[in-house]
């Protein structure tokens, strides 16, 4: 199970919708250029969620096993880690413009923080982990992305009155310096069993005789990506030079992967070793199979500079029917996440009930291509809704429980 979008700037920053027919159309190329981005990876994400519903019998692990792992899979997989450190980075980045937009400022930004990472712990636990288990009451509780979401803003709604410089220092520390923290380990019973498997350590916390929750995203990284991502909402701002912009997430894009190169070449740090193969794209499989859970220094390295990259990149490519139609999921992520992950769960509902309990046999997918022709099929039927939620969305202002979705 991977991963959920972040605030969208719509609504949230006082900016306008995307252009899109039903929503305004003055949205600036820095604005349309974050929903156009969050919309890309929300698709990689559709991808990923049609592969573990319908591929499950082809399951891989994080990092994955190169030498029983099939080159299209493997690179589909990789494709999917985009989606959580864009998603908090983005998060971080949309807290910024929305404080930017408050008469007061820092405390409006941490008040808002603090109910919708809050509203967003709460609908893991209920509705989005029912639409995985379809138990209720559950017996086992997958605390994921929205989870650690909801926790990375409970904690930046603190951090947010730090000074700049000290939340860039801090970001770094946690982003870098946490795989120092990957030989400890406390065993259950231990007082800090709990605390470190919601921290650092993923695992399952057994909360009674017939309920216990695994922490699937471990939280101590992604606070780092978070502030981060709130350290670098100065270079948003309307007052920004766009060329100023575009020249820092080149150099930091480009910055994050030259380090990523060189740390996994050289072997010393940030991730498990990789393995040289019998051929040049088994050797790359192994040189790219970085760790996510939790997210180590070089995965978040390689996604978010790739993830910067791609921010400059659509920034400079206005004006596409392309751009707005992927802005029109990046305007209503939660909307999407949470209606995606229903469809997912009816259909396959639906094939079990007419074919059995037989995926693999029966139904379900046998080549990755069907995969993504599955995804692509369900992003075109499911843009009409979402492109209609996210205009609603950005036409009610009024209504003060929409900034939540």
């Amino acid at each position: 199970m991977t991963e959920i979008p972040s605030i969208s700037l719509q609504g949230q920053a006082g900016s306008p919708a995307p252009a899109l027919a039903g929503i305004r159309a003055s949205a600036s190329a820095r604005l349309l250029s974050i929903d156009a981005l969050r919309g890309l990876v929300i698709l990689f994400m559709l991808l990923d969620h049609v592969r573990e519903t319908f591929f499950l019998h082809h399951q891989v692990p994080d990092p994955m096993v190169v030498a029983d792992t099939p080159p299209e899979l493997f690179f589909s997989r990789l494709l999917a880690h985009l989606c959580a450190p864009v998603f908090v980075f983005l998060t971080g980045l949309s807290a910024f413009l929305y404080a930017s937009k408050q008469p007061d400022g820092r405390a409006a930004a941490s008040s808002f923080l603090w109910k919708r990472g809050l509203f967003l712990v709460l609908l893991e636990v209920t509705v989005i982990n029912f639409a995985w288990t379809f138990q209720f009451p559950p017996a086992k509780v997958f605390l994921q992305v929205i989870w650690i979401i909801g926790l990375s803003m409970l904690a930046l709604a603190a951090l947010v009155w730090l000074p700049r410089k000290a939340l860039i220092v801090l970001g770094i520390v946690l982003v870098a310096g946490h795989n120092l923290l990957d030989g400890v380990h406390f065993p259950v019973g231990h007082v800090l069993h709990v605390p470190w498997a919601v921290l650092h350590d993923r695992g399952w916390i057994e909360v009674s005789d017939t309920l216990k929750m695994r922490t699937s995203y471990p939280l101590l990284p992604w606070i780092g990506v978070i502030a981060l991502g709130y350290a670098a909402g100065p270079w948003f701002l309307s007052t920004a030079d766009a060329w100023q912009r575009q020249r820092r997430l080149l150099a930091w894009g480009l910055g994050l992967l030259a380090g990523f190169l060189v740390l996994r070449a050289l072997d010393v740090y940030g991730d498990r070793p990789w393995v040289a193969g019998d051929t040049a794209l088994a050797s790359a499989m192994s040189f790219f199979n970085v760790t996510k859970y939790p997210p180590s220094l070089l995965f978040i390295a390689l996604t978010l500079g790739i993830g910067l990259l791609l921010l400059r990149a659509f920034e400079r490519r206005q004006g596409s029917g392309w751009m707005a139609w992927l802005a029109a999921f990046g305007a209503a992520p939660m909307f999407f996440y949470v209606l995606h992950l229903y469809v997912l769960k009816f259909l396959y509902l639906g094939a079990e009930a007419a074919w059995g309990a037989n995926q693999g046999k029966v139904f379900g997918f046998d080549a990755i291509w069907m995969v993504w022709l599955c995804a692509l099929a369900l992003a075109a039927l499911l843009y009409p809704a979402v492109r209609a939620f996210a205009g609603f969305k950005a036409r009610r202002r009024d209504i003060a429980w929409l900034k939540y979705l």
